[in-house]
């Protein structure tokens, strides 16, 4: 009865909240269908009346995922690809921001403006140069030329992103620390560093699942060393034109999405205030 009297009392909140709910089941609704393929026999998923359960769940389909002989390497290349974007773009990224924040010199709108200007480039129309860019640098079929075009593709968002966490800094605290004697390195690594990082976990999540997911740079760089290849490529081996193998592709999509999910738990927190903080912004 109370409950019915919430309701009656407040539609507009019960309307935001019902509406809420359906979104995210429609979100949620394709990682779940994803799960449920992993986990239905071929016959279920062939099946011309797909249904939205299994009575018979089997694990075939990550047996074939983890029977590939490349696969662990695949899982360990991504790894190091997404980790090493992750860290240097957020290290950078932090060191750019609080540059062109803190300090006045000549061409620094201008460079803001070009930082903006690169976010709006498709990745699609730069994919050929840097393939060229790649080849006159010898790095094509390394691992490094999926880490540099990510580390430039991530450091635009992230410095306008840190840019509104450093400026809401007060300069007044960087003065304090100074006339207490300290230098400008232990401003910026033991005063400001604290301050920004719910903004830079904000960046950082999105460099991960950039790199994280890439297929085009991927299929564009490694060329014929595939033990250089990422878990995007490992769908490669489970479709086929004639007979793909739809578990197995889910099997392995949803291998790649655990990691995802875990970096999400560990960072949420973080990254709930940090985006707060660059709206606030």
């Amino acid at each position: 009865m109370n409950l019915l009297r919430r309701l009656v009392r407040r539609p507009g909140r019960t309307a935001a909240e019902v509406t809420a709910l359906v979104v995210a089941a429609v979100v949620a609704f394709p990682l779940y269908w994803m799960v449920l393929s992993a986990f239905k026999p071929a016959g279920e998923i062939e099946s011309s009346e797909p249904r939205p359960w299994t009575a018979a769940p089997t694990l075939d389909s990550f047996r074939r995922v983890f029977g590939q002989q490349d696969f662990g390497r695949y899982f360990l290349n991504s790894v190091v690809v997404a980790v090493a974007v992750v860290i240097a773009s957020a290290f950078i990224a932090f060191l750019a921001a609080t540059a062109v924040t803190r300090f006045r010199f000549r061409l620094r709108t201008t460079l803001l403006i070009m930082f903006l200007v690169a976010q709006m480039v498709p990745v699609e129309a730069l994919t050929i140069p840097l393939f060229f860019v790649m080849r006159d640098l010898g790095q094509l079929n390394t691992l490094w030329s999926l880490i540099l075009p990510h580390i430039a593709f991530s450091l635009p968002f992230a410095i306008w992103m840190l840019r509104g966490f450093v400026k809401g800094v007060p300069e007044a605290l960087e003065e304090a620390a100074y006339i207490d004697g300290a230098s400008r390195a232990r401003f910026l690594w033991q005063i400001l560093f604290p301050l920004v990082l719910p903004g830079l976990v904000a960046t950082s999540v999105f460099s991960f699942i950039s790199a994280w997911n890439d297929f085009l740079f991927a299929k564009s760089f490694i060329i014929s060393d595939i033990s250089r290849s990422t878990l995007p490529m490992a769908l490669l081996v489970f479709y086929k034109p004639d007979d793909p193998d739809w578990g197995g592709v889910m099997a392995a999509s949803t291998v790649m999405t655990i990691p995802v999910l875990v970096f999400f738990v560990l960072v949420q927190r973080r990254l709930v205030s940090g985006l707060g903080g660059a709206v606030k912004d």
